[in-house]
């Protein structure tokens, strides 16, 4: 995948308020993805963070407010070119029956289709890079069906990342991997930001968020809490007040950045 220079003009949210059902989750919310960044938006279940993805995303049309992508209105971009500007992995990703792995991650070329521009070797070379890129490509001629919960959470982070856009949205990409995958694509992340492309990912390991994150977003009842630097946001006094959870914030012995560890003997407080 080719480096890319990140625009000075990313993704951002000016007063949204996103609802289910005409229940609010999320409420009036300014936020602004800095170009470049590895986002992580972090926050106890219920607080709205995945549902700010899928607003960001335009999976979900904010009750009030706008979500500016590129300084334009994401709602009036057209399909095709939102989905090359912005790759997303959705929380719950359904595949059609009988797929293979390499027909569903080869649909992340569509966006890239036209009348005049048919499959082509750049097609066929996306497909392949994003399947190895996430230790995927011996799966390629097997049914999505028949994939354990981890190789399909695999899978379908090749499918986003074989439309090789600059922006990508990840709503817990981790779900279903083991300990050594969960590295491996927190890495994979981690190498794309560095070559230019800004992620912005839901993430439930705060020390994931704390390792590989340069931008953090934290969350309560559908507001944001705090944004900032790791080291800025992922304190022990914001740490009990998102998650009512007691710990330490200590100094991570590889990046130095911070680590949180949980005390024991102590009762889980009310949050969010």
């Amino acid at each position: 995948m080719p480096d890319v220079i990140p625009s000075a003009a990313r993704l951002r949210a000016e007063s949204i308020s996103l609802s289910y059902d005409r229940t609010e989750i999320v409420h009036d919310l300014t936020t602004e993805i800095p170009p470049g960044s590895f986002t992580v938006i972090i926050g106890a279940n219920a607080c709205g963070k995945s549902t700010l993805l899928r607003g960001l995303s335009r999976l979900l049309r904010p009750t009030t407010g706008t979500v500016i992508l590129d300084g334009a209105d994401i709602s009036a971009l057209p399909a095709k070119e939102l989905a090359r500007r912005l790759g997303l992995l959705p929380q719950t990703a359904i595949a059609p029956d009988g797929i293979t792995v390499a027909d569903l991650v080869a649909r992340g070329r569509y966006p890239h289709q036209t009348m005049f521009r048919q499959w082509s070797t750049k097609d066929e070379d996306a497909v392949q890079e994003a399947l190895a890129w996430t230790g995927s490509t011996e799966l390629s001629g097997r049914t999505v069906d028949e994939l354990s919960g981890g190789q399909r959470q695999r899978v379908w982070v090749s499918m986003a990342l074989a439309q090789d856009t600059d922006l990508l949205l990840l709503d817990e990409p981790t779900t279903y991997l083991d300990v050594a995958h969960q590295v491996d694509l927190m890495e994979l992340f981690a190498d794309l930001n560095s070559r230019g492309r800004t992620i912005v990912a839901v993430l439930h390991d705060l020390n994931h968020a704390a390792r590989y994150a340069t931008h953090i977003i934290a969350m309560r009842a559908g507001r944001i809490v705090a944004e900032g630097p790791p080291a800025e946001v992922i304190t022990s006094e914001r740490v009990h007040e998102v998650f009512g959870l007691a710990n330490v914030v200590i100094e991570d012995p590889v990046t130095g950045g911070p680590l949180v560890v949980p005390l024991r003997g102590t009762a889980r407080t009310e949050n969010m």
